[in-house]
């Protein structure tokens, strides 16, 4: 089963994805935690898109998409994965439909977590509270205005994937703003 999960920037997609990968048994394809490993490990990759991410601005498609068929050919995606914030274009869509159709794969359900604008900018400033009081760096794209900058390009960028997927009969949009238990059990009576 392959699903993706899809949001503005701290709906949760990634809680939702951990807890997707632990009762399925698929891996939790993030581009963004692919796309800060490489920054980490200060590859030629990394360097380019560090610059990239702490404006918030998304990384070219060319890119994602190379890091997510690379992705798809490891053995533990073989019976499908969680897509965690992918695609986020309408042409990311796209190629990943046809990434999967060349292996006689589809995307099988869309999870959109709907939430508030204002409660997002709310736990991004959390999160940053919190790595600092861990003696932590917080991560550059959960600064409120990058969260900002992130927002809108989520409603020029990745909002039009709702009726994009809604036309495929795919679309299953729930609310983001219930407590996670919550979330995960509509998840789970959305996929049956």
């Amino acid at each position: 089963m392959n699903l993706v999960l899809f949001g503005p920037p701290g709906a949760g997609k990634g809680t939702q994805a951990k807890i997707l990968t632990e009762k399925r048994g698929l891996p939790q394809l993030s581009t963004g935690d692919m796309l800060r490993a490489a920054i980490a490990a200060k590859s030629e990759l990394g360097l380019k898109v560090e610059a990239i991410l702490a404006r918030g601005d998304l990384v070219s498609d060319d890119i994602v998409i190379g890091i997510i068929g690379d992705r798809l050919k490891q053995a533990d995606a073989a019976n499908g994965a969680v897509f965690d914030g992918f695609p986020r274009t309408i042409p990311q869509a796209e190629a990943l439909d046809r990434l999967l159709a060349a292996n006689g794969k589809q995307i099988d359900a869309v999870i959109e977590l709907k939430v508030d604008e204002a409660a997002l900018l709310g736990r991004a400033e959390q999160r940053v509270q919190d790595a600092r009081a861990q003696g932590k760096t917080p991560r550059p794209d959960d600064i409120p205005e990058t969260v900002k900058n992130r927002l809108d390009v989520y409603r020029q960028n990745t909002a039009p994937l709702v009726e994009f997927y809604r036309l495929q009969g795919k679309l299953k949009s729930l609310d983001g703003m219930a407590p996670i238990g919550d979330v995960t059990a509509a998840i789970d009576a959305a996929l049956g």
